[in-house]
């Protein structure tokens, strides 16, 4: 057996294994915070039977991962290479990052509040809510879009490291009550305000 091949082998083995090794090297994190990512530069690659399928459920070696702490966890260290034409996925740590597949985008948007500033001249900011725990804000860094899936429309907001979050159907419906629509020209548009600014996407009728 090669070199590579014993090291596929090691890192896909154990899910537990894993996400004990991801803990010790994240030991100095406090709650929900994310690693620092951007700077971890690992020599070691490798990859495992791990999907993340459109409908945001987590699957290992042909079954769904049912415990959501290991989901959250994998979650922390997801990153992303490529375009959004050709990206590639991995779960990345200082010393290895984990090639995994990834069927449309690694988020599930599943909430969304309107949270009042405590200011009280400040406007009140739309805040999304994934599967896995991130807390993202409609902002110029977070904006939303639409892209096509399988011929199909669908509304995504950017969460992190460039990788964005599918807006669950429950929650557009919630957002049609927070915003405005309005159709010209065969298009139907949605326009939110958050933090004062408003925001936009539009669909082909």
């Amino acid at each position: 057996m090669s070199h590579s091949e014993q090291q596929q082998v090691t890192i896909s083995s154990s899910l537990d294994s894993l996400s004990e090794f991801i803990k010790q090297e994240s030991s100095d994190r406090r709650g929900r915070s994310i690693p620092p990512l951007d700077k971890w530069y690992p020599e070691r690659q490798g990859e495992m039977d791990m999907v993340i399928k459109a409908n945001g459920e987590w699957w290992h070696e042909g079954g769904r991962v049912s415990r959501q702490s290991l989901v959250d966890l994998f979650a922390t260290v997801l990153w992303k290479e490529g375009t959004d034409q050709d990206p590639e996925y991995y779960l990345k740590t200082p010393v290895e990052k984990i090639r995994i597949t990834v069927e449309d985008v690694p988020f599930l948007i599943t909430e969304v509040n309107l949270i009042e500033q405590k200011e009280q001249n400040d406007s009140p900011v739309i805040e999304f809510i994934t599967s896995t725990g991130d807390v993202v804000p409609l902002d110029d860094e977070h904006p939303l879009e639409m892209r096509e899936y399988q011929g199909e429309q669908r509304p995504y907001i950017e969460v992190r490291f460039g990788m964005k979050g599918l807006i669950s159907r429950n929650v557009l419906m919630h957002l049609i009550k927070l915003g405005e629509l309005t159709e010209e020209a065969g298009q139907t548009s949605l326009t939110l305000r958050s933090g004062g600014k408003a925001y936009s996407v539009t669909v082909e009728n």
